[in-house]
This record gives C-alpha cells, sequence and structure tokens, in this order.
C-alpha cells in the first residue's frame, strides 16, 4: 500500500471503507462507478482484515480521497475503520471524510426507498437494542439515530425497513416489508452529498459499555 503500488490513476479514486457491523467492506470508487471492492461478512476479526482486504484493492487501495463509515455499530468495528481511514490518509497525505454507517445501508437500498415513499434502517445495537434511523425517499435522515429496544423501536410506522434486523422488527410490528442488508461500501456512491461530513469520528450511538471509575 505505497506510492509505488498505485496505479496511474490513483488521483481520480477514492477509497470508501466501513467495518461498524458483521461486514467489513471496502472499495475504490471513480467517476461513478466501482473500479474494485472487497466485502466479507465476518462478525469478528475487522482488526486483522481490514487492512489485508484494502490491500487487496487495485493499486494497493491508493485513493486521492478516503470515505469512512463512523457508525454506529459495533464499538470495537467502528474505532478499526475510522482509525485505519485516518492513519492511511496521514500515511498517504489525503484528505478524510466521514458518513453515517446506517446513511450507507439507506443508500444501498436507495431505489427500494426512494419507490416506498421512505424507509427505517433498523441494525444491531448490542445489548439487547437496535439502532433506528428513519430516511426520507431522497435519503435525508428525518430524525437521529435513536438506540431502542425492540418494542419501542416497533413503535415506527415506515412500511419498508431496511437493515439486519428488518426481519425482526416486520415479524415484531406484524406489518411491513423487511429488506435484509447489510453496509456495502459499494454503496457510498449513492450517498447524498449532506450525508458527508469532515473530521470523521465515531457514532457509538449510546453510552459506552464501560464508564471511567469516579475519583476517590
Amino acid at each position: 500500500m505505497t506510492a509505488s503500488t498505485a496505479s496511474p490513476d490513483a488521483g481520480r479514486r477514492r477509497l470508501v471503507i466501513d467495518s461498524a457491523s458483521e461486514a467489513c467492506s471496502v472499495a475504490l470508487v471513480a467517476d461513478g462507478r466501482v473500479v474494485d471492492f472487497r466485502h466479507v461478512v465476518l462478525g469478528r476479526g475487522h482488526a486483522e482484515r481490514l487492512v489485508s482486504l484494502i490491500a487487496e484493492l487495485a493499486g494497493g487501495g491508493r485513493a486521492a480521497e478516503i470515505f469512512v463509515g463512523c457508525g454506529p455499530g459495533s464499538f470495537a468495528g467502528v474505532r478499526i475503520g475510522v482509525a485505519a481511514a485516518r492513519a492511511l490518509a496521514l500515511g498517504w497525505g489525503v484528505p478524510v471524510r466521514g458518513f453515517s454507517t446506517l446513511a450507507l445501508v439507506a443508500a444501498g437500498a436507495a431505489d427500494a426507498i426512494e419507490g416506498a415513499g421512505g424507509a427505517l434502517v433498523v441494525m444491531e445495537g448490542g445489548h439487547g437494542q437496535w439502532f433506528v434511523q428513519p430516511f426520507a425517499p431522497d435519503l435525508a435522515p428525518l430524525a437521529a439515530v435513536q438506540s431502542l429496544l425492540p418494542a419501542a423501536a416497533t413503535a415506527f410506522s415506515e412500511a419498508l425497513v431496511v437493515g439486519n434486523r428488518a426481519e425482526a422488527l416486520v415479524a415484531q410490528r406484524g406489518s411491513g416489508t423487511a429488506l435484509t442488508m447489510l453496509p456495502d461500501a459499494r454503496a457510498a456512491l449513492r450517498l447524498p452529498p449532506g450525508a458527508i461530513f469532515g473530521d470523521p469520528g465515531p457514532i457509538y450511538g449510546r453510552a459506552p459499555d464501560a464508564k471511567p471509575m469516579a475519583a476517590t
């Protein structure tokens, strides 16, 4: 993943990374198309696989810009993705920007969401909770991300539900259409401009699992 391995057109490329879920997904995109990608469902082991997946991409993954999924999702997966993106950006001397992982999931179902007039994205949140966020047909978020128990999540009325807990929510609510989906770096091509932000950092979506001990 050095400059010597980069292809001549690396300057037009963007490297997209998301490791906030059980999927470890990377893609090189340029000129509105996917140049190369790797997408594996691991569950665990993102720290061991992420950099090697990037290195397998054309030109060693070298790009003129990096986009990274900042969560919410797995605490470890979110930190791994953001740290890798920042490290590569520093080493390559290129800018790094972030996006919400839930927005990426919505982008992966862009056509279905537009046809349905909007959707609710539902992803595993850990500790028995789900991350939920409604999106408009143009993929604009309609509310902030929430971490809710399943019973509370069923209060959302969107008929189309997208994400890795879509089927569970539709079953518990007793209505709607489920579209099971994991974050896919290739879907970054469908992210609206407003979904991208600078100075990326982890979006945890709920309080940390552990808190510092109070001083005595």
